[in-house]
């Protein structure tokens, strides 16, 4: 039976369960649902899903004896979106429990209605029970092999690390200095109801006091800030750029810290953006153009520099290489359901060719 595509909640619990089998990310499988009318709901289903994606794992499996069928992974991504609403969202009980159990007819699994409603509203009769009985993996909300790494590595900030990580992010705004001031887009956002909060540490970094939706905000359209967290601000200044350069801006998509250097340093010879998937330079493009700046696009891997490097020397190289990522997982949750451990090695390989073919 073919997928209802009107239920948020069945639509939800696909997309965790294409993350859980490593199929696409947040961000991609996200973007096909952007036109619906429920998007923001939808989006905090599933970005809050991941966020406690291990806690609502242990709630599961206590409530559920028997394992599913693999086939039915799907049916455990909606009970562990029931589950965050239960526990999270201001939903009202019954509502929850009553439109997540509808969203299995939108599964072509109706037969599943019984199980569903009634792991539901054993949790809501067994709440403080079973919430106190969870194990401390399951308290962490990570992948239990990333919370043991980092008590290894980290023993006095791991607790700390951990919470941070299953924090919702702050809506961070890069100020675009070349179009107006920092001030000037503090006034301007707080003139339409929007309260923001210098950071303290990247001078073009202002903090949103309330989230909002980007495309509503004044100056958006007219390229005066993007979105981009402060840490990630700091970088183009680090470049010590200066008109006349020659830059290479390697792993680009999808293209902050390109823009941030544009914006930076307006007289630069030239910006060379490189990319290995076109889909993601596509979103560069998009942010230059919102930005009214021009950079040299170029599709392809980094390491295989005779395919693209004309031979004329950079200035200056950003090399954002592939990572872990767990250093932004409270901005992208999807990490805990998509890093596995032996990635690490993986990519650690990946960051030395990189160095080493682009110095």
């Amino acid at each position: 039976m073919a997928q209802d595509q009107s239920n948020s909640r069945a639509i939800a619990a696909s997309i965790i369960t294409n993350l859980v089998r490593g199929q696409g990310s947040l961000t991609n499988l996200l973007d096909r649902q952007r036109q619906r009318d429920d998007y923001s709901f939808l989006q905090e289903l599933c970005f809050g899903t991941c966020r406690q994606y291990y806690l609502l794992l242990g709630l599961f499996s206590a409530l559920v004896k028997k394992p599913l069928k693999s086939k039915d992974l799907d049916l455990q991504s909606l009970v562990l979106l029931g589950l965050y609403q239960l526990r999270e969202l201001a939903t009202a009980d019954h509502a929850a429990v009553n439109e997540t159990v509808s969203a299995v007819n939108s599964l072509g699994k109706p037969w599943a209605r019984g199980l569903v409603n009634g792991v539901l509203r054993n949790y809501q009769r067994q709440r403080d029970e079973l919430e106190a009985q969870l194990s401390a993996d399951a308290r962490h909300a990570h992948p239990p092999w990333l919370a043991r790494r980092l008590q290894q590595q980290w023993p006095e900030q791991a607790a700390q690390i951990l919470a941070h990580g299953n924090a919702r992010p702050p809506m961070t705004l890069r100020t675009n200095t070349a179009r107006i001031t920092r001030s000037e887009l503090q006034a301007e956002l707080a003139a339409a109801g929007n309260e923001a909060i210098p950071g303290k540490l990247a001078d073009t970094s202002l903090y949103l006091t309330r989230p909002a939706v980007v495309t509503g905000l004044p100056g958006f359209s007219a390229g005066e800030f993007s979105v981009q967290d402060e840490a990630s601000q700091l970088v183009a200044p680090l470049l010590q750029l200066a008109p006349g350069q020659r830059v290479l801006d390697a792993c680009a998509a999808p293209g902050g810290k390109t823009c941030h250097i544009l914006e930076s340093e307006q007289s630069l010879a030239e910006l060379v953006a490189l990319d290995e998937s076109p889909q993601r330079l596509a979103r560069v493009t998009d942010n230059l153009q919102r930005l009214g700046l021009q950079a040299s696009m170029v599709d392809a891997d980094a390491r295989d520099t005779a395919a693209w490097w004309d031979g004329r020397p950079f200035d200056r190289i950003l090399l954002d290489a592939p990572c872990s990522a767990t250093g932004v997982i409270r901005r992208h949750p999807d990490i805990k359901l998509l890093r596995q451990e032996a990635d690490i090695a993986r990519l650690t390989e990946l960051q030395r060719q990189l160095l080493e073919s682009l110095w």
